[in-house]
C-alpha cells in the first residue's frame, strides 16, 4: 500500500461511526482542487506558493474517501466512480488554472497552450481508466509502483518544487508527463483488449 494511503487510512479511522460520509470526502477534495486552480490561474509567486499547497491536499484527501469507505462498509459503485471523477476533474482543473496563469505570467501564450492541452488530456484519460476498471478491474488501471510509491505520487513535488525554484519547473515536465501518460494508458487500453480478443487476459 502506498505511504500516502497508509496515513489516509490511520487519519480517517476517528471518522468511521460518525455522520462524515466517503462522498463528503470526496466533494471535499474537489473543493481545494478548484480553490488552488483558482488561484494558479490569478498568477504570481504568492498565489502559486498557496495554491500548491492547496493542491497537496486534494491530492491527498483523494486517498481518504476510498479508505473511509472500506473501513465503514460504506463501498458503492456510484462512490468510487464519483472518486475517479473529481480525481480527473482536479487534475483538468490544475493545468488549465496554471496555464491560465502563465498565460500572464512566465511562459506566456506557451504555457496557455501546454495547460490547455495536457488539462483536456484528463478527460480522454478518466474515460479509458473508467473502462479499465469497468472491463478488467484495479489490476488493469492502477499506476506504475515500486515499494511504497505510485507513479501518481509526483504530484506532491509541486509543492517543494514551487517553493523552491518556481512553478514552470514543476508545471513544464509534469504537463508534458500528462500527455505521455495519455499515450500509455491508450496503449493499456488496446493491450487488455488484445488479450480479450485472443481468449486470454495480460
Amino acid at each position: 500500500m502506498p505511504y500516502d494511503q497508509r496515513l489516509a487510512s490511520w487519519l480517517v479511522r476517528p471518522l468511521v461511526n460518525t455522520p462524515v460520509h466517503p462522498n463528503h470526502l470526496t466533494a471535499l477534495s474537489f473543493l481545494f482542487g478548484v480553490m488552488a486552480s483558482a488561484l494558479f490561474a490569478f498568477g504570481g509567486r504568492e498565489y502559486a506558493n498557496l495554491a500548491a499547497g492547496i493542491y497537496m491536499l486534494a491530492v491527498f484527501t483523494d486517498h481518504t474517501d476510498g479508505e473511509l469507505a472500506r473501513q465503514s462498509a460504506k463501498t458503492s459503485p456510484l462512490g468510487h466512480k464519483l472518486d475517479f471523477i473529481v480525481g480527473g476533474l482536479n487534475y483538468t482543473l490544475l493545468f488549465c488554472g496554471i496555464g491560465i496563469g502563465q498565460w500572464h505570467g512566465q511562459l506566456g501564450t506557451a504555457g496557455l497552450l501546454l495547460g490547455l492541452a495536457a488539462g483536456l488530456s484528463n478527460p480522454f484519460i478518466l474515460r479509458l481508466r473508467l473502462r479499465l476498471d469497468a472491463r478488467w478491474g484495479k489490476q488493469a488501471w492502477r499506476h506504475p509502483h515500486a515499494g511504497g510509491f505510485e507513479l501518481e505520487d509526483f504530484i506532491y513535488l509541486i509543492g517543494p518544487i514551487t517553493w523552491t525554484l518556481g512553478l514552470p519547473y514543476f508545471f513544464v515536465p509534469y504537463a508534458v508527463g500528462t500527455l505521455g501518460y495519455l499515450v500509455w494508458t491508450i496503449i493499456e487500453c488496446r493491450r487488455w483488449a488484445r488479450g480479450d480478443a485472443i481468449g486470454g487476459t495480460t
